[in-house]
């Protein structure tokens, strides 16, 4: 996973729950949210996502 990837899955990650604490989407919707920016962290810190291999996507610019 590359740099700018990384980045953007945190920003992703940091506005959902921004906006899940502020109040602005609750219910079932702020929920999902809520898994989604955990995910989106969580995947953002161990620089792997697990879909990107399956689907043959590749956003390092460094091959391992």
């Amino acid at each position: 996973m590359g740099s700018a990837d990384r980045i953007i899955r945190l920003v992703i990650a940091a506005v959902l729950a921004f906006l899940f604490y502020n109040g602005t989407i609750t219910g079932t919707l702020g929920i999902v949210a809520v898994v989604a920016a955990g995910v989106f962290a969580l995947t953002s810190l161990v620089s792997f996502c697990p879909l990107y291999p399956l689907l043959g996507i590749n956003t390092c610019s460094v091959k391992k």
